[in-house]
């Protein structure tokens, strides 16, 4: 039985005239709000015993000096798990990220065009090395799609359907996001969610849409997910993580607890 977890994901994105990467939080994948600095932020969480921390690099070109850097940094002063993304699309990457302080990577796109890749790093690292973050939404004739390139790529197969095959693949875990509800504070996609938990027995992360306390309850309690990632709602409340933990214990749910 896996363990419930809470986790905060954090987007970054290299600020080229300070050239060093900066935090972001996002609406539908396309409105964008800088938040300030990374690595200020996962020491908050550290304090308040995250369970792990998912770390996404949004850009279109990665630096990858700045990116290794910045997760040194971070690995060397917390002491949670960290899942990093963000162009990654071969083993060798895969390597310098665990090198450089990653204990997972987490990978998008690249599992879609390369499905193989799911399965070598697998294989190479072992299966609790890869989540494989998988994007959709409704597209145009009110169907659910997966999306990829950060949402702007709409491809032809069913996000559920796309759940089994990684699972199969070598996926050790998979990180759900609903676009359409990203950074709206207007609650998670829970049915679906819980449609996707009901086919497949490796851990699902939901994020996309948390606004209240509720909200993460309903993921929990409704949605059967293994954990719950948010980004907009941590970055813009210093107290709520904490919140949300109180509010868990409260609904009885009983999640990771740092020891």
């Amino acid at each position: 039985m896996y363990k419930l977890r809470l986790i905060p994901k954090l987007l970054i994105t290299k600020n080229k005239s300070l050239k060093k990467n900066i935090l972001v939080t996002s609406s539908q994948f396309s409105k964008f709000t800088s938040v300030g600095d990374p690595f200020s932020q996962t020491k908050i969480f550290d304090a308040q015993s995250a369970d792990e921390l998912i770390i996404l690099n949004i850009d279109n070109q990665i630096d990858l000096d700045v990116n290794y850097q910045l997760l040194r940094k971070i690995t060397s002063e917390i002491f949670i798990p960290v899942t990093y993304g963000g162009g990654i699309y071969n083993l060798d990457l895969v390597r310098e990220y665990l090198k450089n302080g990653a204990d997972k990577v987490s990978i998008n796109s690249s599992a879609f065009k390369n499905p193989k890749l799911i399965t070598d790093i697998s294989e190479y690292f072992g299966r609790s090395t890869v989540c494989v973050s998988i994007d959709y939404k409704k597209n145009k004739d009110d169907k659910y799609k997966v999306f990829i390139n950060k949402g702007d790529e709409e491809v032809s197969i069913d996000p559920i359907d796309w759940v089994i095959e990684v699972e199969k693949r070598g996926a050790g875990e998979v990180h759900l996001c609903n676009i359409d509800r990203d950074g709206t504070k207007k609650g998670m996609d829970i049915d679906y969610i819980k449609k996707a938990c009901s086919v497949t027995k490796i851990p699902i992360i939901c994020s996309g849409g948390c606004g209240t306390l509720e909200h993460f309850v309903e993921g929990y309690k409704f949605g059967n997910v293994s954990a719950v990632s948010a980004s907009t709602y941590f970055c813009f409340k210093d107290q709520g993580f904490m919140q949300v933990r109180s509010a868990l214990k409260n609904a009885g749910i009983s999640i990771r607890t740092k020891t």
